[in-house]
């Protein structure tokens, strides 16, 4: 049986965030989990040490769950949030 890749995993939006600075990574985070619905998956793209440690530990903080945390071909971390609810 192959392991299930972080692409096949069911989530409800993507947010990349490769590009921003903190704190506008988790300003767009935020933003993004407010928009959906309790209990919804948000993927989300990020690099960066800043970003890395604040954004999983933000969204813990504000009660959502972060339910994986893997590192993509490029470099670039992918991070699944359920949102609180």
């Amino acid at each position: 049986m192959n392991p299930v890749t972080d692409e096949e995993q069911t989530h409800d939006r993507d947010l990349d965030i490769t590009n921003e600075t903190c704190p506008m990574t988790f300003v767009r985070t935020r933003l993004a989990l407010d928009r959906m619905q309790p209990g919804q998956v948000l993927r989300l793209r990020l690099q960066g040490d800043e970003p890395r440690r604040n954004v999983p530990r933000t969204a813990t903080e504000q009660g959502h769950t972060v339910l994986s945390a893997t590192e993509a071909a490029d470099g670039v971390q992918i991070l699944r949030i359920r949102k609180k609810g």
